[in-house]
């Protein structure tokens, strides 16, 4: 008998059909003797619906007034996934975040602090399915409290490691992670495993798999993770340790995957003084938001001028983050502020790079030939990022999967 998480996404739970499906699934896994909890997203839309209602409310929302909204779409797929488990003559009910409760600290994007696993452990013993409504959790004051968007990937994670599960296994609309969007490369391989370190870099910067803080939470607790689709019977892709890959393999594949991320905007700030305590004083405030700052780039000033700094932010974030630095303006000391969003940002990753220079130097290259311009630039050990103009977008990820070996050969 294992123990297991299964996490269903919103195009899974999107309408009742697909939420018997769903339910078919979990008693498949219950029949053969497993433990049971059930993470569900909302109805595919639902949240944007309920983010965009709370945006025509008020651009500067309250973010505790949010969360109460946008906690909602959960609530109602929990529920009816419950609904429709008993129909089937299984022992299953679904509990709130704050029923459990799943600790939480913060609004909008709260970290998860603790999980109090004694409900489920009896719910367990009695035979029973747990239903939990993932993204959401409760603050030490008892307000709802939500992830932030894709939280429900990180409340599987984390559940599964405090009820100390054997797996997590996330069903999506896709049958596992594959070398780049396979709508715009149709070359596009599907990997039989990647790294956690590898899934994290994608998932940071744009590949829509998994949320990047599920993957870090699974590769802090070396939680095995499988990814997995909720409408094919077939083989997923498995997260494992490097260790868990042979090198060979790993020499192999100089770059593992292409992603891309449009939901990028990009700020650049003129006229700022030249002296120490400038960039603090711009990033200060923006962390006292909760807004994450991405891709920065600040140009030296030449003798006599002053400097520009530029830097990327989520583009749900880009209202809050043009508020703030207006409201500090006089601190900061800039002149002139613009912003653009048909900007997106096109990264490179593979654990292959550290053990093989010049990855870089081959995009830039590939980037170049296409007359694709590059507004800033980003890297880490195993990843390299691009800012570009939107219209670009896949023309680069297709060129540059084809520059670096990734095309499945025999596709279509």
């Amino acid at each position: 008998m294992a123990r297991i998480v299964m996490k269903f996404g919103g195009t899974s739970m999107a309408g009742i059909e697909r939420i018997r499906h769903v339910a078919g699934l979990v008693k498949r896994e219950a029949e053969r003797g497993n433990q049971v909890a059930v993470v569900v997203s909302a109805m595919a839309g639902e949240t944007d619906r309920l983010v965009q209602l709370c945006r025509e409310a008020a651009s500067l929302y309250d973010p505790r007034e949010y969360d109460v909204v946008v906690a909602s779409g959960e609530q109602v797929t929990s529920g009816l996934l419950a609904i429709t488990l008993q129909g089937m003559g299984l022992n299953a009910r679904s509990y709130m975040g704050w029923q459990l409760p799943i600790r939480a600290s913060g609004h909008a994007a709260a970290l998860i602090d603790h999980i109090e696993a004694e409900v489920l452990e009896r719910a367990f013993a009695a035979g029973g399915i747990a239903v939990i409504p993932g993204f959401q959790g409760v603050t030490e004051l008892g307000d709802v409290a939500t992830l932030g968007r894709g939280g429900s990937d990180t409340s599987a994670v984390a559940l599964a490691v405090a009820m100390k599960a054997d797996r997590c296994d996330i069903y999506t609309d896709v049958d596992g992670v594959y070398t780049t969007d396979p709508r715009i490369v149709p070359k596009a391989r599907k990997l039989a495993r990647i790294t956690y370190e590898e899934m994290l870099e994608l998932a940071s910067v744009g590949a829509k798999v998994l949320q990047t803080r599920s993957v870090g939470l699974a590769m802090r607790y070396n939680m095995p993770l499988q990814v997995l689709s909720s409408f094919e019977d077939v083989p997923g892709t498995m997260i494992v340790a490097d260790d868990a890959i042979e090198d060979r393999d790993m020499e192999r594949n100089l770059i593992t995957g292409i992603a891309y991320d449009k939901n990028e905007a990009m700020i650049t700030l003129f006229g700022l003084p030249d002296e120490s305590g400038t960039v603090a004083k711009i990033f200060g405030p923006l962390a006292e938001a909760g807004i994450n700052v991405d891709v920065i780039v600040q140009s030296s000033p030449i003798e006599g001028q002053r400097s520009a700094l530029t830097f990327t932010v989520p583009k749900a974030s880009l209202d809050h983050c043009l508020d703030a630095l207006a409201r500090h303006k006089a601190e900061i000391g800039y002149d002139e502020i613009i912003h653009y969003t048909d900007v997106v940002k096109v990264s490179v990753v593979g654990v292959g790079m550290r053990s093989n220079p010049g990855v870089a130097a081959k995009m830039f290259q590939v980037l170049a030939e296409r007359r694709i311009n590059i507004f800033a630039i980003s890297t880490s050990e195993i990843k390299v990022s691009v800012i570009i103009d939107m219209d670009y977008a896949e023309l680069a990820v297709r060129v540059l999967h084809t520059a670096f070996g990734l095309d499945q050969e025999d596709a279509a």
